[in-house]
């Protein structure tokens, strides 16, 4: 066993040292999730991640940008050392400066067309969502827990040589942090569960809205029949003496792109058991296809997680207009998105955000029978 500088705060759960989690599953993961925007679709859209895999050994990180019609990525690895508070990836940096306040995430210059030095200050309190826990036959798949957080940009960021000077009173995001058990590094053989394909299919919409006084998270994940894995909204307000507030059960009406899966616009209402009703109508009006080039599965020489020696980093770029279709019906996107919310006095309020949408496999309420279905053309 080794020691590390955490190991000498009161934090421990299990009789081990800090660098060895409570279960020796290789899935388990601790991981930081961030997204910049200035609010408009002509500027760039850059989502950022790190990731530590203490049962793989393995730190990885990615930063990808969307700007016009430019995919932009770095990604890095490292080999995991002992102490878990070093989250630095050659030039990749994450830093708790003050925690669930303030936060410094870097790219230095010098990997590729993309280079960012940039500070994260907290709207208000981070607010812990449900836990996620899905069993497919008897394997634990996914049981993690996650807190959110809205919050101001500023820094600096550079993309293909245009330089942005990121202010926070119009450069806005969220993060989040998660960890537990999901699937990450080389693919498992699936076994006899590959045999129980309506367990893949996979429907999600993960939306953090930012109003002026208060941001909205919603939660959905869904089977084929829409039999709910997880669902929740919350309303969670600037102010940290106020709970965050549930709004009711969640229901979707997603508009799509012909000839896709893409969210063209959707409806989300809010209802509680008394009728009391909350609704969204969603506009997504950028979308970083976050599948391509950082980790999330379709690329099977790069997954969260996976070995690949003491240290790499990679610069890479795409078209968007050129990524294949295809593979887009097999990945989340997140969208920069508009919102405007009608309360329950009939109240509106407008706002902004990340609409993370995914609809991979069969779904009953939309149509799809087989993976590669697309919505049919307009008439």
């Amino acid at each position: 066993m080794t020691l590390s500088e955490m190991d000498d705060y009161p934090i421990h759960q299990v009789a081990e040292v800090i660098r060895h989690v409570g279960t020796s599953d290789r899935n388990f993961y601790d991981r930081y999730y961030f997204n910049c925007h200035h609010g408009n679709p002509d500027d760039p859209w850059l989502i950022i991640g790190l990731g530590v895999y203490p049962n793989l050994g393995v730190t990885d990180c990615f930063a990808v940008v969307r700007h016009g019609d430019e995919h932009i990525v770095v990604r890095g690895s490292k080999a995991l050392g002992a102490n878990r508070n070093e989250l630095r990836v050659g030039p990749f940096l994450v830093e708790v400066v003050e925690g669930l306040q303030r936060l410094h995430v870097q790219l230095e210059p010098g990997h590729g067309d993309l280079s960012f030095d940039l500070v994260f200050d907290a709207d208000g309190p981070a607010a812990l969502e449900p836990r996620h826990f899905q069993r497919q036959l008897e394997r634990v798949t996914f049981d993690t827990m996650r807190f959110v957080q809205t919050g101001r940009w500023t820094g600096s960021l550079t993309v293909d040589g245009q330089d942005f000077d990121v202010d926070p009173e119009t450069w806005r995001g969220n993060r989040d942090r998660s960890w537990g058990v999901r699937p990450v590094g080389e693919a498992e053989p699936p076994g006899r569960r590959a045999a129980n394909t309506d367990a893949t299919s996979f429907f999600w919409i993960y939306s953090v809205m930012r109003f002026d006084d208060y941001a909205v998270s919603v939660l959905v994940q869904e089977l084929r029949t829409g039999e709910r894995i997880m669902g929740d909204a919350r309303r969670i307000w600037n102010d940290p003496d106020r709970e965050p507030e549930w709004l009711g059960r969640v229901e979707h009406d997603v508009r799509f792109v012909p000839g896709g899966r893409e969210p063209a616009s959707a409806t989300l209402r809010f209802v509680k058991p008394n009728g009391d009703t909350v609704s969204v109508e969603c506009d997504p009006q950028l979308a970083n296809f976050i599948g391509f080039g950082t980790g999330y599965g379709l690329e099977q020489d790069w997954r969260h997680g996976m070995w690949q020696g003491d240290e790499k980093v990679e610069a890479l770029r795409h078209k968007v207009s050129e990524l294949d279709a295809t593979m887009k019906l097999f990945c989340p996107a997140d969208y920069l998105a508009a919102f405007e919310l009608t309360d329950v006095d009939g109240s509106v309020v407008t706002g902004r955000g990340l609409f993370e949408f995914s609809v991979i496999g069969p779904h009953d309420q939309y149509g799809f029978a087989e993976y590669t279905d697309v919505a049919p053309a307009a008439e």
